[in-house]
């Protein structure tokens, strides 16, 4: 998938970069969006680094913010459990506030802000996907059933199968990405680390990764 920048927005300046973090310090956690989204009819889940903690059953870091995944077209479903609150899209660093229908059809972020403190809550990812199948937005021959990838904590928290957590993880392999690769590999069974392998070797195969999969 490939954005075509919309027009507007605003670039967020070194500084305004510098205190996103900040920004995202008051964040939900899983059991606060969990709350928050109970009995929603669209298939979400707990996506990046928090949906690996999930996996593996404990918080290993801290975590700077928190997303979840959606099907692109039930974020109005999503978006009516936040009355009151405003939702930005991102791409780039740059920032489209209160984002209109055109903005949201052209971008795939969408960060939930609290409008008074201008604090960042929730990040949600609005996905492709066909009916209730996903599709991977950097290769769309990858396409699952949300009933597939969507798997539970004992206290009912969705979050996103390891093996796609960590494709998306593998585009950019920051330092903290590959301690959570490296962290989670060991719980994975084989069969999340074949399809692991599969996905990266379709995706970007010349990875790294590769070699311990």
């Amino acid at each position: 998938m490939s954005e075509q920048l919309p027009s507007g927005g605003h670039e967020l300046s070194p500084a305004e970069l510098d205190a996103l973090d900040s920004r995202w310090s008051s964040c939900w956690t899983p059991g606060e969006v969990a709350q928050r989204l109970a009995g929603v009819a669209t298939p979400w889940c707990v996506a990046a680094g928090w949906a690996l903690d999930l996996f593996r059953g404990t918080q290993t870091r801290e975590h700077g913010d928190i997303e979840i995944a959606i099907p692109a077209t039930d974020f109005p479903e999503v978006r009516s459990r936040f009355p009151g609150y405003a939702f930005d899209a991102v791409s780039r660093g740059r920032v489209w506030e209160n984002a209109t229908p055109a903005v949201l059809a052209a971008t795939h972020q969408t960060w939930l802000r609290e409008p008074v403190t201008g604090d960042y809550l929730l990040d949600v990812f609005r996905e492709p996907h066909d009916g209730r199948t996903w599709i991977c937005r950097h290769d769309e021959t990858i396409r699952l059933p949300y009933s597939e990838i969507i798997h539970r904590t004992p206290d009912g928290i969705p979050y996103l199968a390891p093996e796609l957590v960590l494709l998306f993880k593998a585009k950019h392999a920051r330092p903290k990405d590959q301690e959570d690769f490296d962290a989670t590999l060991p719980h994975m069974t084989s069969a999340q680390r074949t399809a692991l392998a599969d996905y990266l070797t379709r995706v970007h195969p010349a990875h790294r990764w590769l070699g311990n999969l």
